[in-house]
């Protein structure tokens, strides 16, 4: 037999079984996979009708009495609602009283350890704050993370709308399609701010919300653009391919600060772990020596706020809004 027809003859043998086994995995697995990204998405809708369906806005519309371009001078936040504000950004199924329990409990809990480990008082007061901080701490990083996520999404979400104003659809099926096509945080907000409007909301009612609940400047300015373009006219799709530009030019300039302010954080960051670090080698190499300084709290008490001061000032110098 001739051996090229065999070689033929093998080589069309291994492709069928691969594509055999990759029909019949594709069959067993990427289906299931695909039906689990449907189920993930249907309960997605459900969880955010059931949540504007109890939302306390359609009783109450007084925090929405600021309007959009956010509070005056006259009319700022106060704490309590700042730090609400912070717990529902940050995405977590939590509350903020439970926020509170949680760290008290952490602050007890640390400040007890701290005082049977040291029986003192500076010990368990520092061990209240930073047990008390780490909560607060991690919530805050999560809220943190989350807008720089939903604020990177920006720019496809307004050209997404833009495509989809263009077919001749409405604004309220192109928060439909960026809920429908883009992953969480920004398509949690959007499905949210859809079935609001769903639900009998006003359409600048459940816009101006989105941007409270964001709290994010690029949102606001989208959703000002908008309550401004239903009220004057114009053409929505060339509104908002521009403001995807000026959002991603705001991206460029950001991303340049942060590399020009590099070299500053690098330098905060070792000067604000210097003295940790020292004293912590110090107890390494020479305990006895270390421990004299906790023999005088207040030196302890000074640095701790010296530290503090100069990471504010540090902040302050290399962060800055534009």
């Amino acid at each position: 037999m001739n051996p090229l027809l065999v070689m033929l003859l093998v080589f069309l043998a291994v492709a069928l079984a691969v594509f055999g086994a990759y029909s019949i995995l594709s069959d067993l697995f990427l289906r299931d996979r695909s039906r689990v990204s449907q189920r993930v998405d249907d309960e997605l809708r459900k969880r955010q009708r059931e949540r504007a369906r109890k939302s306390s806005l359609f009783k109450n519309l007084d925090p929405l009495a600021l309007g959009v371009s956010g509070p005056s001078e006259d009319q700022r936040p106060s704490l309590r609602q700042r730090f609400e504000a912070m717990v529902e950004q940050s995405g977590m199924d939590l509350e903020p009283r439970r926020l509170l329990l949680i760290m008290a409990g952490a602050g007890l809990a640390l400040a007890l350890a701290a005082f049977l480990a040291r029986p003192s008082l500076l010990a368990p007061v520092l061990g209240a704050v930073v047990g008390a901080g780490l909560p607060f701490l991690y919530v805050w990083l999560r809220r943190k993370r989350r807008l720089e996520k939903m604020a990177a999404q920006l720019p496809d979400t307004f050209d997404l709308m833009a495509r989809v104003i263009r077919a001749g659809q409405t604004m309220s099926q192109a928060l439909q399609a960026v809920a429908d096509e883009f992953d969480a945080p920004i398509a949690a907000e959007f499905a949210y701010c859809y079935e609001q409007q769903n639900l009998g909301l006003p359409p600048e009612l459940a816009l101006r919300d989105l941007a409270r609940r964001t709290g994010l400047l690029e949102i606001r300015i989208f959703v000002l653009a908008i309550v401004v373009q239903q009220q004057t006219g114009g053409n929505l799709a060339e509104l908002l391919d521009k403001l995807a530009a000026t959002v991603r030019e705001r991206f460029r300039v950001r991303g340049k600060i942060r590399t020009l302010t590099a070299e500053g954080r690098f330098q905060a960051l070792i000067l604000l772990g210097l003295p940790f670090v020292i004293l912590a080698a110090l107890f390494f190499i020479n305990r006895s020596y270390a421990q004299v300084l906790f023999e005088h709290p207040n030196l302890l008490i000074g640095m701790v706020i010296a530290e503090g001061l100069g990471a504010l000032w540090i902040r302050k110098l290399v962060n800055f809004d534009f």
